[in-house]
């Protein structure tokens, strides 16, 4: 190879290994990487491993394979990782007899470089982490004292979702909020607060019910929602899991949306649009935060400060599941 090029063998590997300490001619470059794709070259990664004492793998830890939010993260960090040259290994501690504590340690014995923790964490999972010396950083999930993480901007988000209910004209407009321990949660429901605060409404808390992001957790809530004294007129709810639940208490109330009640729901899926009605959302950059995840993993130190935002782009995609308050003109 490095005889048709015309170049060292030497030249040959570092372009193939991105030595950012090589310095050649832009048409030294070019003839070398023509070279590599006109022979079909591909890198040996078990060499690769065994010569860097990497494994170019990275892990990514997710709560549940059934939360669609998650397979949009998945593939994000998935398409980036192949791009800077790593594979990713994905593992869920829903359904697994092992949990968390299992692939901890395997993650931990030189299977990956660096883990991507999206876990409900409790931050014990964080010490074993230091205490393994292995890289990581938070995906959506930020806990006292980490400063590794990717966050989505789940506040605008959220207050995009309220301003929407209200330019419709709604009033009381309840929120499903996720679990009271996830950062998620509490970022979502602090953006719906301001949001109503800002609109000059009154955040009630008997219309703020806590859930897990799965349907059977929306159903239990609208349940809640709607045996309350003074209904709703719309609600906010914090994941599109949750919100197919919503949808289904509607019905088995006799109910429907938008003309009981409109629904919109944070993070926007294909799903979204074939459900009954077809529900109105908030979509989120899903696939930019497992990228974004990846890419910081890849290009920082081990221990250097990671607090990025993923901000855009966030938008509301209105579909059939909202409208004006019952009784009202469009």
């Amino acid at each position: 190879m490095a005889l048709l090029a015309g170049v060292d063998r030497s030249v040959v590997s570092r372009v193939i290994n991105d030595d950012p300490r090589l310095n050649i001619r832009p048409d030294t470059r070019r003839r070398v990487l023509e070279t590599i794709e006109k022979l079909g070259y591909r890198r040996n990664a078990a060499a690769r491993s065994l010569r860097t004492a990497r494994s170019y793998m990275l892990g990514l830890f997710i709560p549940d394979f059934a939360n669609p939010v998650y397979a949009e993260i998945i593939k994000g960090a998935e398409t980036e990782a192949g791009r800077v040259g790593y594979g990713l290994m994905t593992a869920s501690s829903e359904g697994i007899r092992q949990g968390v504590d299992h692939y901890i340690d395997l993650f931990g014995h030189g299977r990956v470089d660096g883990l991507l923790f999206a876990g409900e964490e409790s931050g014990r999972e964080l010490e074993q982490l230091r205490a393994l010396r292995l890289p990581w950083v938070l995906v959506n999930r930020r806990i006292e004292g980490s400063d590794r993480y990717v966050v989505l901007d789940d506040e605008h988000g959220s207050r995009l979702a309220v301003e929407h209910l209200v330019a419709l004209g709604h009033r009381r407009i309840a929120h499903v909020a996720g679990p009271e321990t996830a950062d998620t949660a509490r970022r979502r429901r602090a953006g719906y607060s301001a949001a109503m605060n800002s609109a000059g409404l009154a955040a009630d808390a008997r219309l703020i019910v806590h859930a897990d992001y799965t349907p059977a957790g929306g159903r239990a809530a609208m349940d809640e929602l709607l045996a309350a004294e003074h209904r709703p007129t719309a609600v906010f709810v914090a994941n599109v899991a949750s919100a197919v639940g919503v949808l289904h208490a509607l019905h088995a109330a006799g109910l429907s949306a938008p003309a009981d009640l409109s629904v919109i729901a944070m993070h926007d899926m294909p799903l979204a649009d074939h459900l009954v009605p077809a529900l109105t959302t908030v979509r989120m950059p899903l696939g930019e935060l497992g990228a974004r995840a990846v890419r910081m993993m890849a290009s920082r130190g081990p221990t250097e400060p990671i607090t990025e935002v993923v901000a855009e782009p966030v938008e509301v995609v209105v579909r059939a599941s909202t409208g004006p308050p019952p009784g009202t003109a469009p």
